[in-house]
C-alpha cells in the first residue's frame, strides 16, 4: 500500500492558528501570550503579526496588545454566498420532500440569521421565510438546532409557537465543518410529524456537511 504524504506550510499553518487563537481572544493578546500560545519564539510571532497585518487581517489594540483586523470581514462576506450555492439543491430536495419552507441557518453572535431559504412548489400555503431573518439562537428550531451542533449531537429540535403562534419547526445541526456553525431545517403553518420530518432533516444536514467539508 503507498501512503501520500501530502506537505503543508509550517509558516502559513503558523499564521492561520495565530488569527484562530486572537479571533478567540476578546481583548487581544501580546506579543508574549500569542508566543506561549502558538508554543514559538517571540521573533517568529513579530513576523507573523506584521505580514497579517499588512494585509489587514490583524491590528493593534491598547496595551501592546494585538487582534483581528477588519480585513476578514472581506473574506468572510464571500461565505454566505457560497454557503447559499452549495445549500439550494439540498433545501430544493427538502422543501419538496417534506412540503414546507426550508432554510439554512447561521450563528451570527447570539443570533440565528437566516442565509437561504426554499419554498415548496407544490403547496397551497407555506410559511413566507425571507433570507436575513434574525432571531436569538435559545428560540426556534434553527437556532437550538445550532446550539446543540456545538456539544456535536447530531439529533434534530423540533419547537412549535416559538417564533410565530401556530407555526412548527423541524432543524438539526450541520456537523463537521469547520468555521460554520449551522442547522438545516423546515418550518410550517401548523405541526410537522417530527418523528418522520426530523431523520429527513438530519439527512438534509448530513448531505450538506458532505458538499461543504
Amino acid at each position: 500500500m503507498v501512503v501520500a504524504v501530502v506537505e503543508i506550510s509550517q509558516t502559513l499553518d503558523r499564521g492561520l492558528r495565530l488569527l484562530e487563537v486572537l479571533s478567540a481572544s476578546s481583548n487581544g493578546l501580546t506579543v508574549a501570550e500569542a508566543s506561549t500560545v502558538l508554543g514559538v519564539n517571540r521573533t517568529i510571532v513579530y513576523r507573523l503579526l506584521a505580514t497579517l497585518e499588512q494585509h489587514g487581517l490583524v491590528r493593534r489594540v491598547a496595551g501592546g496588545r494585538f487582534g483581528v483586523g477588519f480585513g476578514v470581514l472581506t473574506l468572510a462576506g464571500s461565505v454566505q454566498p457560497l454557503l447559499r450555492q452549495v445549500a439550494q439543491p439540498v433545501l430544493r430536495a427538502l422543501a419538496e420532500d417534506v412540503g414546507a419552507t426550508a432554510h439554512l441557518t447561521i450563528a451570527d453572535g447570539a443570533e440565528a440569521l437566516a442565509v437561504a431559504v426554499v419554498e415548496p412548489t407544490r403547496t397551497d400555503y407555506h410559511v413566507a421565510y425571507r433570507v436575513g431573518s434574525r432571531h436569538p439562537l435559545e428560540r426556534g428550531a434553527a437556532g437550538r438546532a445550532v446550539l446543540r451542533g456545538r456539544a456535536g449531537v447530531p439529533t434534530f429540535v423540533a419547537t412549535s409557537g416559538e417564533l410565530q403562534p401556530g407555526a412548527s419547526g423541524v432543524a438539526a445541526p450541520v456537523l463537521g465543518v469547520a468555521g460554520v456553525e449551522a442547522s438545516v431545517g423546515v418550518i410550517a403553518l401548523g405541526p410537522l410529524a417530527a418523528d418522520t420530518v426530523g431523520p429527513r432533516v438530519v439527512e438534509a444536514a448530513a448531505e450538506l456537511s458532505s458538499r461543504l467539508g
